[in-house]
């Protein structure tokens, strides 16, 4: 009727101002004709209490939209920004925050719980390096201000330890979140990388195994008996293999151009009979890339049938990424991450996804993006429906 509210509904409820506040003043709305006592029939009320449900489930939708209660955990601290391994140095600060960046542009952000790293004990790294090794690294702290080179490109500064410290424990800090359901995946945002650190050697910009240190915590604290690591970095993973090459708890799938550091050779071989390396000759595409993954990777992780899952996820075969000579796009990181949640599914979402390499800005940042897009459960990113799509002609068109 004009001029009147529909259904006498009271003048403080507004449509105007969005879903959230619609919502808000919709049960408003329902509690204020319940309370008057305006609907008294049986089949009504059973349809308020349906309706009531359906208001529930959607202010959970949109907290998970504000990022609270959000099935992926964003981990991480601002020490790893004050890892400085010197200007020039391709391993920066930057990286972090260019990811940052990316994320919040493309609504991201706010779909992550957001998780400050806390730090290692020392009994947790002991896990995997010797207190010797540990030692070493204590007495190679520089002053502030101060660089100290272990090798050629791994470097320290006063605070680099420190954070390799909370790197560490911000993967432990995922499991723990993972394993007690208090997050479905996690993304560890960390610095330094740790997939080339050797139980009792530094090396490739890395100082601490943090995948290493995670799988032994859980393994440790939750009895895990099957746990698996993906390194999809450009760079073989070097420390990993030698860290678990005698347990076979851990089955490791390893991808890598096979002609850049650390220049693997394969001849140490341990007992551990779940190594799988993917060697991938310099400007490998896309197409072969999923071909081997489909081939080679899928089938051993299906057979396995792991409890919690590791990424060491390098973002450094991007073909943007002058690093390597690998030609991979960032929809091939939306790609890996949906078939591995895909075949994964047995190990009831417990995925731990942690920061290896990655050095051209943009590049990374749109990886990762396109990476925790689909950790997070948003579906398929807009670059990889589109490039998707390329990828289906060229295919078609060389048939």
């Amino acid at each position: 009727m004009k001029g009147s509210k529909p259904f006498g509904l009271p003048s403080k409820v507004s449509y105007s101002k969005g879903r959230g506040r619609f919502f808000q003043e919709f049960s408003v709305f329902i509690n204020y004709y319940l309370s008057e006592g305006r609907l008294k029939t049986r089949a009504v009320l059973r349809d308020l209490n349906v309706m009531k449900n359906i208001i529930r489930r959607m202010r959970s939708w949109l907290r998970h939209l504000a990022g609270k209660e959000a099935r992926t955990a964003w981990i991480s601290h601002p020490l790893f920004l004050r890892h400085e391994p010197g200007v020039h140095h391709p391993e920066a600060p930057e990286r972090i925050r260019a990811i940052e960046t990316e994320l919040r542009k493309q609504g991201i952000w706010n779909r992550l719980q957001k998780v400050e790293a806390g730090e290692v004990t020392d009994k947790q790294l002991a896990l995997v390096h010797p207190r010797k090794y540990l030692r070493f690294l204590e007495s190679m702290q520089p002053q502030k201000g101060k660089i100290y080179r272990i090798d050629d490109d791994t470097v320290m500064s006063h605070e680099s330890l420190t954070a390799a410290r909370y790197a560490a424990g911000a993967v432990v800090n995922a499991v723990d979140m993972v394993m007690n359901k208090r997050a479905h995946h996690a993304f560890c945002a960390v610095r330094p990388p740790g997939h080339h650190a050797q139980s009792g050697k530094a090396g490739g910009f890395c100082l601490i195994n943090n995948i290493a240190v995670g799988v032994m915590h859980a393994i440790a604290q939750y009895r895990i008996q099957k746990i698996a690591v993906i390194d999809f970095d450009v760079h073989h993973g070097d420390g990993t293999t030698e860290i678990f090459k005698d347990d076979p708890r851990v089955l490791f799938l390893n991808s890598f151009e096979n002609d850049l550091f650390p220049f693997p050779s394969f001849e140490t071989v341990g007992k551990n009979p779940h190594i799988v390396n993917i060697a991938f000759p310099p400007d490998t595409g896309s197409y072969d890339f999923r071909k081997e993954i489909r081939e080679k990777w899928l089938p051993k992780l299906t057979a396995f049938k792991p409890e919690l899952l590791f990424l060491s996820a390098g973002f450094d075969a991007h073909k943007s990424d002058e690093t390597s000579r690998l030609n991979l796009h960032e929809a091939d990181y939306a790609w890996l991450s949906h078939k591995i949640i895909q075949t994964a599914s047995m190990c009831k979402g417990r995925i731990v996804s942690v920061l290896e390499g990655g050095y051209a800005l943009e590049s990374l940042s749109k990886s990762v993006a396109a990476h925790v897009y689909v950790l997070a459960g948003m579906g398929k990113p807009d670059c990889a429906v589109q490039y998707d799509k390329l990828l289906n002609k060229q295919v078609t068109d060389n048939a």
